[in-house]
């Protein structure tokens, strides 16, 4: 993520979440938290022989984690509503998972509304599981918060899981949407 996304970061964000970030905690992320990293999945362009596009693709989705000693919490994950079930939060989080073990993270750990069953599925997919509740986790309507922590990120039969993933997510992304267009995701 960089500076230049934050206006259509916002924009997803305010369609995501009833209490968004503001542009002043992106800046500050983006500039001033050196534990933090942010990504953003954007459509790949479309080949255009020799000449080379300055268009950008429009920001689908975009996450992030903080590295707190040697756990990466993820602390945020959206999807454009119009982009929703087509893999684009299961890419983002591979790619903070594997930006995680990177940066020398062992687990993974977030918080989840306890209504939002299908984040919950897709972190499960992932192996996270439950772990805690945070009673009254969210200001705007004071729902709980479930806690899910992966298991060691760096074991062999978590990269095992993490790599299967990875390979049927890519075999979703790049398969032909209509039989004459291939699409595929830069992940930045």
């Amino acid at each position: 993520m960089r500076l230049e996304d934050l206006e259509e970061v916002l924009a997803i964000e305010r369609m995501a979440f009833p209490l968004p970030w503001s542009l002043r905690a992106y800046r500050w992320e983006l500039t001033n938290n050196h534990n933090a990293c942010y990504l953003v999945a954007r459509q790949r362009q479309p080949k255009q022989g020799a000449l080379k596009t300055t268009v950008r693709s429009p920001v689908l989705a975009y996450g992030g984690f903080w590295l707190v000693i040697d756990e990466a919490h993820i602390s945020t994950l959206a999807v454009h509503p119009d982009w929703r079930r087509h893999g684009l939060g299961s890419l983002i989080m591979a790619a903070l998972l594997d930006k995680a073990v990177e940066r020398g993270a062992v687990v993974a750990t977030l918080e989840v509304r306890v209504s939002n069953e299908a984040a919950q599925n897709l972190y499960r997919t992932f192996g996270f599981e439950r772990v805690g509740l945070r009673r009254h986790y969210y200001q705007d309507n004071n729902e709980d918060a479930l806690i899910m922590t992966t298991p060691l990120l760096t074991t062999a039969s978590f990269q095992r899981r993490l790599t299967y993933l990875k390979e049927m997510l890519i075999k979703r992304l790049v398969a032909p949407v209509d039989k004459t267009t291939e699409v595929e995701y830069n992940l930045h």
